[in-house]
């Protein structure tokens, strides 16, 4: 969600500052801010909106002059986006800024700060006023009293206008990162902060670490010292170009066949498999996500119960943790988030590390912590995704889940030897075949003038169909606004087809040739009531609907893959005539970091 970024020793402050924070854009926001300590005394600016309406801002500022200081983007949890509530905030010498959620800031301020005025409606604010208020001569110690006082979700940098070569900075249960190079540097996010650093450390829940000019200390919240190794990390010096491109989320959906074919030679070389993932035959598996990853879950879940004839759930994130799930040691978790920091996967990892399970994480960051609290794995190689709406990232996602169903069918001798080199094949010339599909986009550019300007729309299919009905569903409504459902399509007719009428807009979704006939059946009973059907088929799947988008065929189980391009092309250019911000919708945000 929010984006931090902090810096010391370096010979300008507020051009590292507003670098990183636009590196961290894509990250979703309402307002940026940033402050420095200069000439012994903290500056502030900050302003609703884009960080260009905080440069435009920075113009006008003088006495900026600085080697030292934070900046923030927010994404608006406690008050509405304003001036006023945006980061950093202030009190007495100590100035922060911070990403997650202080859960217990209600109760902190009516035990300690009952007369102390507020100028925002935040949580954060809570944090600076303890700060000051148990601040006598040394900030380290202020810090630790204060954040052992708080529940929830904090990512913190401080300065301290006493402190004037030292950062500050906290983690718990929300990442945060420092680094070393011509200055120390910490950031939400490792691609902020790569090009500037030598040696990166991931920070641990329940650590602090002070960040002089040129070397970084380590504590934990009872100011014991901590010793830490470097982080393997890797240089990014990726440049937020949309090349020919109006705007990120077309660029990058055009570059889904590239994402999946790097996903796939990664760990498929010659039909030989290069995972290293040693599983038992286990029970049951579980695959546990959110949003779009949830939606490749889906998908998963018949690539794996088709090839491994073993059961598979698939549970929504921010409700694993809560069900008390039944998983032990011989029933792997597979987390699936592109950023590896999505807070309720997070959570939902290490409730199935504590239970005991086997954990496989599919995430597209190295560095994440999802990444490197799980047993194994395995790494998409979608590159860094701007848009918020993701389309590549989710293309290698499914990717993934295809290689690991066919290793561990392999792995456990559940299905056709013949058959599963077949898919392989198939599966190292996806790529292709996923680029092929993208030729549908001057037909779709026609059918989205026609649907510019409807109010509500339904995706519907049966199988696979359904998965990609969901995420066909979810990518319209979060880039157009329009308001739009998913439902598979034998339901439609259990209450939903009472909402059908003359003009309603349904997109059908035939992924399996065994389910047509059945889905012919769903797309005429909507047809007779006045709706319009826009089928999405493969060429050898004849459909009857008002109008139909072929897509080359592919081999069944991977039929989503060429699917969903259509769907994500029409989602997008019905957002592009409405006249949306595209790449950063209203209220989303790229990396979840909060409950």
């Amino acid at each position: 969600m929010c984006g931090i970024i902090g810096c010391n020793g370096v010979e300008a402050a507020v051009p590292v500052l507003i670098n990183g924070l636009e590196r961290m854009e894509y990250r979703g926001y309402d307002s940026s801010g940033i402050a420095v300590l200069s000439q012994g005394k903290i500056i502030t600016e900050k302003k609703k909106g884009r960080v260009a309406a905080l440069v435009k801002r920075l113009e006008q500022s003088t006495n900026l002059d600085a080697q030292i200081g934070i900046g923030h983007t927010r994404w608006a949890t406690h008050g509405k986006p304003s001036d006023e509530n945006a980061h950093p905030h202030q009190s007495g010498k100590f100035t922060l800024v911070h990403n997650g959620i202080i859960e217990n800031h209600a109760e902190l301020k009516e035990q300690y700060l009952k007369l102390t005025k507020t100028k925002s409606d935040t949580d954060t604010e809570i944090a600076v006023h303890l700060l000051n208020r148990f601040y006598s001569d040394n900030c380290l110690e202020a810090i630790a009293h204060t954040v052992r006082l708080l529940k929830g979700s904090f990512a913190l940098a401080v300065i301290c206008e006493d402190e004037p070569d030292r950062l500050f900075c906290v983690r718990q249960a929300s990442p945060l990162v420092v680094g070393i190079g011509d200055g120390t540097f910490a950031a939400s996010d490792t691609s902020a902060i790569s090009e500037k650093i030598h040696t990166l450390y991931r920070m641990n829940d329940g650590e602090i670490a002070v960040l002089s000019k040129d070397s970084i200390e380590f504590f934990d919240f009872g100011l014991n010292k901590i010793t830490k190794t470097p982080d393997e990390f890797e240089k990014n010096s990726y440049t937020a170009d949309k090349g020919n491109c109006e705007h990120f989320m077309l660029k990058e959906i055009y570059e889904q066949p590239e994402a999946i074919r790097k996903t796939v030679d990664a760990y498929l070389n010659e039909n030989v498999f290069d995972l290293q993932l040693k599983i038992e035959k286990p029970e049951r598996f579980y695959i546990v996500a959110c949003g779009s990853a949830y939606h490749t879950g889906l998908v998963g879940r018949q690539v794996f119960e088709r090839l491994t004839k073993i059961p598979v759930s698939v549970e929504t994130a921010s409700e694993f943790r809560y069900s008390r799930p039944l998983v032990n040691g011989n029933t792997p978790v597979i987390i699936i988030s592109q950023s590896g920091e999505t807070a309720d996967s997070l959570a939902a990892l290490r409730e199935a590390k504590k239970r005991g399970a086997k954990t496989v994480s599919i995430v597209n960051v190295k560095e994440s912590s999802i990444a490197s609290e799980s047993d194994f794995v395995l790494l998409t190689k979608a590159g860094p995704e701007i848009a918020v709406a993701t389309t590549k990232a989710y293309g290698a996602q499914l990717a993934a889940l295809y290689l690991l169903g066919i290793y561990f069918a392999e792995a456990f001798g559940t299905a056709d030897k013949n058959e599963l080199e077949k898919m392989k094949k198939a599966l190292t010339e996806l790529h292709k075949t996923v680029s092929a599909a993208l030729g549908c986009e001057e037909l779709i550019k026609e059918i989205a003038q026609r649907l510019k300007d409807i109010d509500r729309a339904y995706f519907i299919g049966r199988g696979l169909g359904f998965a990609a009905a969901a995420e066909g569903s979810l990518k319209l409504k979060e880039i157009s606004y329009i308001h739009c459902e998913a439902y598979a399509a034998g339901e439609m007719k259990h209450g939903t087809i009472s909402l059908i009428e003359k003009g309603t807009t349904v997109v059908a979704m035939n992924t399996q040739k065994e389910l047509t006939h059945k889905l012919q059946s769903n797309i005429d009973e909507v047809r007779s009531r006045g709706a319009r059907v826009i089928a999405v088929t493969s060429a050898e799947s004849k459909i009857d609907a008002d109008e139909t988008i072929t897509v080359p065929e592919v081999h069944p189980l991977f039929a989503v893959s060429t699917q969903i391009v259509p769907v994500q092309l029409l989602s997008y250019h019905i957002a592009r005539l409405r006249g949306c911000d595209i790449d950063k919708p209203r209220n989303l945000a790229k990396s979840v970091t909060v409950e």
